[in-house]
């Protein structure tokens, strides 16, 4: 990694907010500069202190941690953005992934912008744009709509509506759920629509579940469904 003197990039500025990805399984897909930017800022604020106190041990890093989550997530926006208004730098990063798609991140980015102040991404994981990539389906273009309603009415009005949609579909979907989502997804678009299924992305069990809506509902009934899911809907007309 390149020396700060050497990379303006790797040292947060005051007054500044960053929003860093961190890694969704593997530790190693950390980028250099989020490295460097969690390690010198003033204050990160993650959804939950346990978790991101865990991976900065891991990193060798002692920082001040402040709890931003979804239970709390309009007040700490605020009171999070003055920090930065008075010159402190700041880190913003959920349990996994790219804060702000699907997790805590938004109001805060907000509450930035509207006060004026520097908004700068630190890219790096992300489960959604790590499946799209590897899924084999078509990318051109992409609906993600993160997690769908728990009520299966709502999620079938949901495939109702996408039924002919013209690009993939992306979403999230619970452990708790995904056997009943699988089965919706073959009552609702055919079992010959195109899907994805993929869990525990970058982790010891990756898997990659790609093919016909039928034949990936069988093969998932057969497999754990303990992790973390994403789930790609190819639009009508695609053939793998």
């Amino acid at each position: 990694m390149s020396a700060p003197a050497d990379n303006p990039s790797l040292v947060p500025q005051p007054g500044h907010l960053y929003v860093v990805a961190t890694p969704i399984g593997n530790l190693a897909d950390l980028t250099d500069r989020a490295r460097a930017i969690l390690g010198a800022v003033d204050v990160i604020a993650c959804e939950d202190t346990r978790t991101t106190g865990t991976l900065l041990h891991r990193l060798g890093l002692h920082k001040e941690l402040v709890a931003y989550h979804e239970h709390n997530e309009t007040e700490a926006a605020e009171q999070l953005a003055e920090l930065v208004s008075l010159g402190k730098s700041l880190a913003v990063v959920s349990d996994a992934g790219t804060p702000a798609l699907s997790d805590p991140g938004f109001r805060l980015v907000r509450a930035c912008r509207r006060r004026g102040l520097p908004v700068v991404p630190v890219p790096g994981p992300s489960a959604i744009t790590a499946v799209l990539s590897a899924a084999g389906l078509p990318t051109n273009g992409f609906l993600f709509v993160g997690f769908l309603p728990a009520k299966s009415s709502a999620r079938v009005a949901f495939l109702q509506k996408y039924h002919d949609f013209d690009y993939t579909v992306a979403l999230y979907e619970s452990c708790h759920r995904i056997d009943k989502f699988a089965e919706e997804i073959v009552n609702v678009l055919g079992p010959d629509r195109v899907i994805c299924i993929a869990k525990e992305v970058t982790k010891l069990h990756e898997t990659f579940l790609v093919g016909l809506a039928a034949d990936v509902q069988a093969r998932l009934a057969k497999s754990s469904l303990k992790g973390e899911f994403v789930v790609l809907i190819a639009p009508k007309d695609f053939t793998p």
